[in-house]
């Protein structure tokens, strides 16, 4: 075996998406810690490019935007390897436009460049047009290997 132990990988999943820090060797920031984490739709794989970071192939039906998740267990369950939010995500209403949702992201600010941390695919794409609040749910998944 080479990589990370799964004891490891469990604590840097804990620490992420749930600020439990890991005893000796990383701490959740004790002053002005992140509190929340924002998930972002995309309509295709936002990959791995630093000059765009969360933007890159982001949505832009409007009415859209990232919704904040909580850096807590009352925000992420974590369970083995896989993440998912506790509740439902609903992001806004489409009130104008059309897009196809392929890809969720999990970043760190609520517009812009944020940094990117996660990226999963969503499935069944999420076919939006006016009318239609896209939603992830606790099905929603990321796996760390």
């Amino acid at each position: 075996m080479s990589g990370k132990t799964a004891y490891f990988e469990a604590a840097i999943q804990k620490l992420v998406f749930q600020a439990i820090g890991i005893a000796n060797i990383a701490d959740n920031a004790a002053a002005s810690p992140v509190s929340t984490l924002y998930l972002s739709l995309h309509t295709a794989d936002p990959t791995d490019t630093p000059a765009t970071e969360q933007s890159q192939n982001e949505t832009t039906y409007t009415g859209y935007a990232r919704v904040a998740v909580a850096r807590s267990a009352a925000g992420w369950s974590i369970v083995g390897s896989a993440i998912s939010p506790v509740a439902n995500v609903d992001f806004p209403a489409c009130t104008a436009g059309t897009a196809t949702i392929t890809h969720f992201g999990i970043g760190t600010l609520a517009s812009g460049n944020g940094k990117l941390l996660y990226v999963g695919g969503v499935t069944p794409a999420i076919a939006v047009a006016a009318g239609v609040t896209p939603r992830l749910t606790p099905a929603t998944t990321i796996t760390e290997y």
